[in-house]
């Protein structure tokens, strides 16, 4: 499984913007995905997950609120929907998908990982 994030880019504080993550191959290798960000400086940071088949949502504390975790099965793809952005939230974003306990935010369960796609906040 390859994953493919893409949608990053400058935007204003309050504003939004979309990523999506598309998966390649099959989708019977991970049963979720996940979005985790980086930025510089820090350590890598769960912002959220969905499980594939049932559309489950988890949610990290930077995300709660204001981010929106989906995912389109036909398409093989998550996205997450991030409004009112602040400069906190610059990062380099990643999506990673992985066979999932019940615990969503253990890192190690995640296979496979984007190459990230970066997001800065700026006036």
């Amino acid at each position: 499984v390859q994953l493919q994030a893409s949608g990053g880019g400058l935007v204003q504080p309050g504003g939004s913007l979309r990523l999506s993550c598309q998966a390649s191959g099959s989708s019977f290798s991970f049963n979720a995905m996940s979005w985790y960000r980086q930025a510089p400086g820090k350590e890598r940071e769960y912002v959220a997950g969905i499980r594939w088949s049932g559309g489950g949502t988890w949610y990290g504390d930077p995300a709660k609120g204001r981010f929106t975790i989906s995912r389109d099965i036909a398409k093989n793809s998550a996205y997450l929907q991030m409004n009112r952005l602040n400069p906190e939230d610059t990062a380099v974003y990643y999506c990673a998908a992985g066979r999932i306990g019940n615990i969503m935010t253990t890192t190690s369960q995640y296979t496979y990982w984007g190459q990230g796609t970066l997001v800065t906040v700026s006036s």
